[in-house]
């Protein structure tokens, strides 16, 4: 979005800083967030730290063209919505100031997609669809928090 590594911008101050700094100030103010990645994302990341960090940093969701096959899984393990545009070209219309809803979620189902809608400071409005590969075990770790938050619910 601006071409550096770990540099974002905090809608909330207008300020620029590291992703786990504003991911931290988001979370501490109630303040959910998405990340929006490239093609790859999560490549050399299979570890279950980075998919853990969003999560613990109250991160909703993960959208990009498409993911390294172990991360993708991981996110979603940890409660992290993993989406990808179903055309990848639209990551192209997703700014780093755009205020972003996540519509569909109500009645988030294997094979349906959700749509991203990106309002761009200039006030014009993208509905972008996204696609998932959630299976509806999966589906519930999302609605639980997590797999082990499931795990630890159904053992109750």
């Amino acid at each position: 979005m601006n071409g550096e590594a770990n540099k974002v911008l905090n809608l909330e101050t207008g300020e620029w800083g590291a992703v786990p700094a504003t991911g931290q100030y988001y979370r501490d103010r109630g303040i959910q967030w998405v990340v929006i990645g490239d093609s790859n994302y999560g490549e050399g990341s299979s570890r279950e730290h980075a998919a853990l960090e969003p999560r613990y940093l109250g991160g909703l969701a993960i959208i990009v063209r498409s993911f390294a096959r172990i991360h993708e899984t991981n996110l979603k393990k940890q409660g992290m919505l993993a989406l990808t545009f179903v055309d990848p070209a639209d990551y192209e219309k997703v700014k780093g100031d755009d205020r972003v809803d996540i519509e569909g979620l109500q009645d988030f189902a294997e094979g349906k997609n959700l749509t991203l809608v990106a309002r761009h400071k200039d006030g014009q409005v993208d509905r972008i669809p996204l696609a998932h590969s959630f299976n509806q075990g999966q589906i519930e770790w999302f609605k639980a928090g997590s797999a082990l938050n499931l795990m630890a619910k159904q053992k109750k």
